[in-house]
């Protein structure tokens, strides 16, 4: 399973959990695990998050693949303008 850790931002979603293994072989499978466990919390990675999976930064890659020992970091989106 992967190794997933989430920011301070998810936090109100997870009771202050911020370490999770979950079985996933995509981000998005990712963020549909983690929207079963904690209604909302997709919806808000959706929109306000990115991945690093494996110390490479990914916003809107929903079919990254996830390895089986994956280190996954939720972290807040990059700005631009």
């Amino acid at each position: 399973m992967a190794h997933l850790v989430a920011s301070s931002e998810c936090w109100p979603f997870t009771g202050g959990a911020s370490e999770f293994e979950v079985e996933a072989g995509t981000v998005r499978g990712i963020i549909d695990e983690l929207e079963r466990r904690y209604p909302g919390l997709g919806r808000f990675i959706d929109k306000r998050m990115a991945f690093a999976i494996d110390g490479e930064i990914h916003q809107d890659a929903w079919f990254a693949e996830i390895g089986r020992d994956s280190e996954v970091y939720l972290i807040p989106r990059i700005g631009g303008g």
